[in-house]
C-alpha cells in the first residue's frame, strides 16, 4: 500500500543546484522521490502511488490528474500556478498550495543592481577595460560613457505590493523620489497615477506587476515615447508586460537612456527574441535569475515543507484556486 505521505518532486533541478538543505522537505513526508527533471510524457507515470506532487514548472493538467486519482496535494515551488489546471484540481478535490514572498530581497536587490548598472554604464566600462581602451587612455581615468546619479531622480513603480515596496525602500535609500502608477485591472487609488501622468515625470521606471490580459504589452511604443528622453527602464516582473520590439526600437533610436530586463515573453528564448539582437545599445538582459539567491531558494524549501505539514494537520496554508 502506498504511504499516505508519499511525495514526488518532478523538477528539483529547477530549484536546487546542490546548494540547498532539503532536510526540512524530506522530513515532511514518509517518502520523497526526487527527479531532476520530468518530460511531459513521463509525468503521469511518475506520480503513480504518490499523494503529494511537488512541481516548479512541470505541467499538471486534467489528464495527469485523472490518471492519478490518489493525488491529494499539489505543492508549487513558485508563486505562479499557471502550470497547474486549477479547475481540474478543484473538481478532483486536490488542494493546491504555492510559495509566496520568498524572493523579495533577491529580486529587489537585482532590480537595484540593474538600475545602478544602467546609471553607471557598468557594462560599457567593463567592456572598455577588456578591450584595452583604459590602457590606451591619455589620462588616469576613462569617462567615455555618461554617468548619472540616482540621488534626486524620480523613480516610477508599476506594482507596489511587497516587491514594489521593497524596491521603493532601496531607491529611497539612494535619495530617489518614488511615484506609483495605476496598474490596469486594479482598483483606482488616489496615490496611484494614471500611466499617462506617471511616465513623463519619471527618470527611471521599474515593473513589479503580474502579467494579465489587462497588463499584457502595458508598455508599447506609445507609452515608451511618453518617458523622458534618457529615462531608464527595468523589468524584473514578466516579459509580456513590454512590447519587446517597441523597446528595441526605442533603444536604437536613442530615446531611452537604457533598459534592463530579467524576463522575456518566451523563456527560454529558443526561437530568439527582438531583445537578443546584437545591435541594441544600452540594454542588459539577465536570464530570469533575479529570484535565484540561495537564501531565496532555501525559503522555497521551507515553505514547501510548511505547506505540506499544514495540509497534513488539516489546516492548509497558501492555498490557491
Amino acid at each position: 500500500m502506498p504511504s499516505l505521505r508519499r511525495a514526488v518532486f518532478l523538477d528539483l533541478a529547477s530549484l536546487d543546484l546542490g546548494d540547498l538543505d532539503l532536510a526540512p522537505l524530506s522530513s515532511a513526508f514518509d517518502e520523497l522521490r526526487l527527479h531532476e527533471a520530468t518530460a511531459p510524457d513521463d509525468v503521469a507515470q511518475r506520480l503513480q502511488g504518490a499523494k503529494v506532487v511537488i512541481t516548479n514548472k512541470v505541467v499538471i493538467d486534467a489528464e495527469v490528474l485523472a490518471a492519478n486519482p490518489q493525488v491529494q496535494l499539489i505543492l508549487v515551488a513558485a508563486t505562479g500556478t499557471n502550470n497547474v489546471d486549477l479547475k481540474a484540481a478543484r473538481a478532483q478535490g486536490v488542494t493546491v498550495c504555492n510559495c509566496q514572498g520568498y524572493g523579495t530581497p533577491s529580486v529587489a536587490q537585482h532590480t537595484l543592481a540593474l538600475l545602478l548598472a544602467l546609471a553607471t554604464r557598468l557594462c560599457d566600462y567593463q567592456r572598455a577595460v577588456a578591450d584595452g581602451r583604459w590602457a590606451a587612455a591619455r589620462q588616469f581615468c576613462l569617462l567615455d560613457f555618461p554617468i548619472v546619479e540616482l540621488e534626486g531622480k524620480t523613480l516610477g513603480l508599476l506594482g507596489h505590493g511587497e516587491l514594489g515596496s521593497a524596491v521603493a525602500r532601496l531607491a529611497e535609500a539612494f535619495g530617489m523620489r518614488v511615484l506609483s502608477g495605476q496598474v490596469p485591472g486594479r482598483p483606482a487609488r488616489d496615490d496611484r497615477l494614471p500611466l499617462a501622468e506617471l511616465l513623463p515625470q519619471v527618470d527611471a521606471l521599474t515593473l513589479h506587476c503580474p502579467l494579465t490580459e489587462q497588463t499584457r504589452n502595458l508598455l508599447g511604443a506609445a507609452e515608451l515615447a511618453l518617458l523622458k528622453p534618457g529615462a531608464l527602464l527595468v523589468n524584473t516582473a514578466r516579459g509580456g508586460l513590454i512590447d519587446e520590439q517597441a523597446l528595441a526600437d526605442a533603444l536604437r533610436s536613442g530615446h531611452l537612456g537604457g533598459a534592463a530586463t530579467d524576463v522575456l515573453s518566451v523563456e527560454p528564448p529558443v526561437s530568439g527574441n527582438p531583445l537578443l539582437a546584437g545591435d541594441i545599445p544600452r540594454l542588459i538582459v539577465t536570464p530570469h535569475s533575479a529570484w535565484g539567491a540561495v537564501e531565496a531558494r532555501q525559503r522555497i524549501v521551507g515553505q514547501l515543507a510548511e505547506n505540506a505539514q499544514a495540509f497534513f494537520a488539516g489546516q492548509p496554508r497558501r492555498t490557491v484556486g
